[in-house]
């Protein structure tokens, strides 16, 4: 019930507790507290009791915490009854992604698909060390990136 609560955060409470009740008044408070939380406990266990009784034995095995749709989605996906688990790991995203960009990008993925290029013994890459035949153009660098042109988008 108090997993998230520090040590100083309990030692602020306790002090807060002491400052409003009073020395006196707070054995009596704490009893309270606890009796009421208690008998909160007991009515939401005969409440869940009551349901599971009128659900009739199809639902003996319901349970309260899987009306939370986190924890239902959770238990729907690691029943893998349709084989979700195997489809995910045959899906690699950062090599698809890789090879997308590298598609892009006019590179190869791997030395051994260089022969399924049909755009020449280069591989499909644009020669950047020639003189642009365009008048204008200036000159750039392989590795550099065209600059980005905002009305083009």
């Amino acid at each position: 019930m108090f997993n998230d609560i520090g040590a100083l955060e309990l030692v602020t409470l306790v002090v807060l507790a002491v400052l409003v009740f009073g020395p006196d008044k707070l054995p009596k408070v704490i009893q309270d507290v606890t009796r009421t939380i208690r008998k909160i406990r007991e009515f939401s266990d005969s409440a869940k009791q009551d349901i599971r009784q009128e659900l009739g034995p199809e639902f003996k095995d319901f349970e309260f915490e899987d009306l939370n749709p986190k924890t239902f989605i959770r238990k729907q996906l690691d029943s893998d009854e349709l084989g979700l688990k195997e489809i995910r790991n045959g899906f690699d995203l950062k090599k698809e992604m890789a090879e997308v960009t590298d598609a892009i990008h006019g590179r190869d993925t791997e030395p051994s698909s260089s022969g399924s290029s049909s755009s020449g013994s280069d591989g499909g890459r644009v020669d950047m060390s020639k003189k642009p035949e365009k008048p204008g153009e200036t000159d750039r660098p392989a590795d550099d990136r065209p600059p980005f042109d905002m009305d083009a988008t």
